[in-house]
């Protein structure tokens, strides 16, 4: 599988979309009229050197909150944390970004997934510089600047937890299938596998969203990228389905967003099979500014008794 790209930065004088919003130097990683990378849900591809041991906890059900701290420093010590107070209610939204878990028994292994941390930021800044590379065609000499930016997103975009937050996923093949690639380091059983981003609400939302625009103040998922070599095992699906269950526990919004690019026919059947419908498309008229067309795409959640409500009423 690949990616789901929303940055917004623009490095290219002639640029394609992504949707990174929020980097202002020239972001379309937020980047202004040239959007570097593709403002839509792209699936793109990663290399594999993105390998990542961590610890998992032993939960065989989607969701459920670890019960041991593998990190050594909550979100609220996130070294990538502005200096603005938060209140009592955004406290404990941090605190159920925290805890949260998806698992997922796969054929081929098993899938975990959780709220990326300060430490993994850099490993993520990888998998993601290098799906937009290889999606945008982008010669391997680019990679250190995509870095740079992405890095420089993810940094801003971790700022405003939480009201958006970075999915990360990690995959432990079967034990009988790890058996043979025996030669390799013992202690990398498991493995950064894919990322995805969720937006909540207006006050998450990106400063310079992609077309067709979304509503602002209603939960949208983005920047979703698999590692290639891990493709065609359901981990992008797992991490859609992941990203809808975060929504349901942090937002009382029904209606989720996503953008498809036209030419993405295996993301945008994935999308469809998981209960996603066009609601707008791109004219043909983006074609002059370099950009491919994309979909607009929702699905109402099913009504779930969520413990917040993202909305925010404020007027701004």
């Amino acid at each position: 599988m690949a990616a789901t790209v929303s940055l917004s930065f623009s490095l290219d004088p002639q640029p394609q979309h992504h949707n990174f919003s929020h980097f202002k130097p020239h972001q379309t990683l937020p980047f202004t009229s040239s959007p570097l990378f593709p403002k839509y849900p792209l699936l793109t591809i990663a290399h594999r050197h993105n390998r990542y041991a961590f610890k998992s906890s032993s939960s065989s059900s989607h969701s459920t909150p670890s019960t041991t701290a593998t990190t050594s420093s909550s979100f609220l010590e996130d070294p990538f944390r502005t200096g603005r107070f938060l209140s009592n209610e955004e406290l404990e939204k941090l605190k159920l970004l925290e805890d949260f878990r998806y698992y997922q028994e796969l054929e081929s292994g098993s899938l975990w997934i959780r709220v990326m941390r300060a430490e993994e930021m850099d490993n993520t800044v990888a998998l993601l510089a290098e799906s937009f590379a290889e999606s945008m065609v982008w010669p391997s000499g680019y990679l250190s600047l995509l870095r740079f930016l992405v890095k420089q997103y993810l940094i801003e975009r971790r700022a405003l937890m939480p009201h958006t937050a970075t999915l990360i996923g990690f995959y432990r093949e079967k034990e009988n299938e790890r058996l043979e690639h025996e030669e390799e380091e013992e202690e990398e059983e498991e493995e950064l596998a894919g990322t995805v981003e969720v937006c909540f609400d207006k006050r998450g939302a990106n400063a310079s969203p992609p077309t067709p625009t979304p509503p602002k103040n209603s939960p949208y998922i983005c920047n979703m990228s698999v590692d290639k070599p891990l493709r065609r095992r359901g981990i992008g699906w797992h991490l859609l389905k992941a990203s809808e269950e975060l929504i349901s526990q942090m937002n009382s919004t029904r209606e989720v967003y996503l953008h498809c690019r036209m030419i993405d026919a295996a993301p945008f059947n994935m999308y469809i099979k998981a209960g996603y419908k066009v609601v707008n498309t791109d004219s043909i008229f983006i074609l002059l500014m370099l950009q491919r067309r994309k979909h607009l795409m929702c699905k109402k959640l099913p009504v779930l008794r969520s413990p917040f409500d993202m909305s925010d009423s404020d007027e701004e």
